[in-house]
């Protein structure tokens, strides 16, 4: 018997929805494979956490998430004015995100962005653009750059109030990420593009120097560099050059969103979030609280963060590649929920209704893990 605990961390907005239909699916794919049990752990964290407990990543949580073998996180955080009722420190990505990703140095964020062309009426691009689908995966460095750097406000001498916020990196965390983003670009199409700005920013011409030492370590793997502002043009243009990216922190944090643009929605979008003994498994987008508890939120990008936790944390492929065709059968079916159908021609359903048929379409195929 395989048991795996799980951490879930339904978090804010509609989090705790999109996790119910997650914890639908877990529980199905439990049934299917009798030799392994998910043990499931909730816990509190983000904004619900802070007005709950004072802390939005409270103790408890911390040793829930410490004793588990992987985490599945959902959307956290608040409309602007609900925010401001937070102390700064304490609002969710400062107060809770950004420390777990500390506390378990997940400093590989994978992201897959992927329409098979049957679905392009998402996107917003024309299908000459798309033709046959998009697929290519951004893999961001998340535990280094401007985000984790010395961070200073206050008055200068002139009496004018300024921030000082610090870049850093060094050598060992670029070759830690590049060496993800290698390998990962072995197993797909043998193309590595390294996305940077070399030609303003020393972290950029540090950061393109250790790719190409350890390139020399892949030498069946094409790199291409490419400018971060070029990239970002031709993520629209031609998004079929693109296999395997890799790039620094706020890079990876602007383009991963834009990657959900192309796709018409980070409800699309699902990650992995990769340390060296724990992960963590989250969708891309926000907590959209307007429509929290409306029962209307697709559940794409959590359930397909549970694909890759099961591939990438429990090593269940199959069964990981089994949920991917289920989703994606579902949206062939003609089902759509109403945040993502935006005047499609569509049959509409609910959270619930997506997770269901989700399940139905799962276990309709084999079991070969």
């Amino acid at each position: 018997m395989n048991r795996y605990k799980i951490a879930l961390l339904a978090g804010d907005g509609i989090g705790p929805e999109l996790m119910q239909e997650a914890v639908k699916v877990l529980k199905a794919v439990e049934a299917r494979h009798p030799d392994v049990a998910f043990d499931l752990k909730p816990a509190l964290f983000g904004a619900t956490a802070y007005f709950e407990t004072g802390k939005s990543f409270p103790e408890e949580t911390k040793q829930i998430c410490d004793e588990a073998d992987a985490i599945l996180k959902g959307t956290i955080g608040l409309s602007y004015e609900e925010s401001q009722k937070i102390p700064v420190d304490e609002q969710p990505e400062r107060g809770a995100l950004l420390p777990m990703r500390r506390r378990y140095n997940t400093f590989a964020n994978f992201r897959p962005v992927y329409l098979p062309k049957a679905l392009s009426y998402f996107s917003p691009l024309k299908e000459e653009v798309i033709g046959d689908g998009i697929d290519f995966v951004i893999i961001r460095e998340l535990v280094g750059g401007l985000y984790f750097g010395e961070k200073q406000t206050g008055i200068n001498e002139q009496g004018k109030r300024y921030v000082h916020e610090v870049l850093e990196y060094d050598e060992d965390q670029i070759r830690a990420i590049a060496k993800v983003a290698f390998e990962t670009a072995q197993s797909r199409k043998k193309v590595l593009h390294s996305i940077h700005k070399s030609n303003v920013l020393k972290s950029s011409v540090l950061w393109n120097e250790i790719i190409g030492e350890v390139g020399q370590d892949y030498p069946d793997v094409e790199v291409k560099y490419i400018l971060v502002d070029a990239a970002a043009t031709y993520l629209c243009l031609n998004p079929g050059q693109f296999d395997v990216l890799v790039m620094e922190n706020m890079f990876g944090d602007i383009l991963s969103d834009q990657g959900g643009g192309i796709l018409g929605s980070l409800g699309l979008m699902p990650s992995a979030c990769v340390g060296p003994e724990k992960s963590y498994y989250e969708p891309s987008h926000g907590s959209a609280p307007d429509i929290a508890g409306k029962n209307v939120a697709n559940p794409y990008s959590m359930i397909g963060s549970v694909a890759l936790m099961l591939d990438m944390s429990f090593g269940m492929k199959q069964e990981s590649k089994n949920l991917w065709q289920a989703m994606q059968a579902v949206f062939a079916a003609g089902y759509c929920t109403p945040d993502l159908a935006k005047g499609k021609d569509v049959k509409l359903i609910h959270t619930d209704a997506f997770g269901d048929r989700v399940v139905e379409e799962l276990n309709k195929l084999p079991i070969n893990d």
